[in-house]
């Protein structure tokens, strides 16, 4: 059962990494498509940017968090909110086609922090 944990926390830590990845990497470079849906969503080129370089921050973070754990969760964490803000946007924006990443990353923000052994919240 632990090698299962292991396994499903590792594929959602890829996935989630490779959602974020790209979606930032199309921001900072500026690819046309992404600038367009962005603009679409009533965000201009400063705040494209600006999303994609926090967001970019977040991916560095969780790939320095393959060597240390406590990076991963501060970059997961730190991911957090724009997941959520990408899931609200695009269901307010009626863009039913595009919710998809938005949602998996919302979901598997709390999968990956669940099934990390270091990862704790204490109330």
């Amino acid at each position: 059962m632990e090698t299962i944990k292991t396994a499903f926390h590792w594929l959602s830590y890829a996935y989630y990494l490779y959602i974020f990845g790209y979606a930032s990497l199309f921001k900072v470079f500026q690819k046309k498509s992404m600038m367009q849906s962005m603009e679409s969503l009533g965000f201009n080129k400063t705040w494209t940017l600006t999303i994609g370089a926090l967001e970019l921050f977040g991916v560095i973070l969780i790939l320095i968090g393959i060597f240390q754990p406590y990076y991963k969760n501060a970059g997961v964490l730190f991911l957090f909110p724009f997941a959520i803000g990408a899931f609200t946007t695009h269901m307010a924006h009626q863009e039913y086609d595009h919710f998809y990443n938005s949602l998996i990353v919302c979901v598997l923000t709390i999968t990956i922090l669940a099934t990390d052994k270091t990862f704790r919240i204490i109330l």
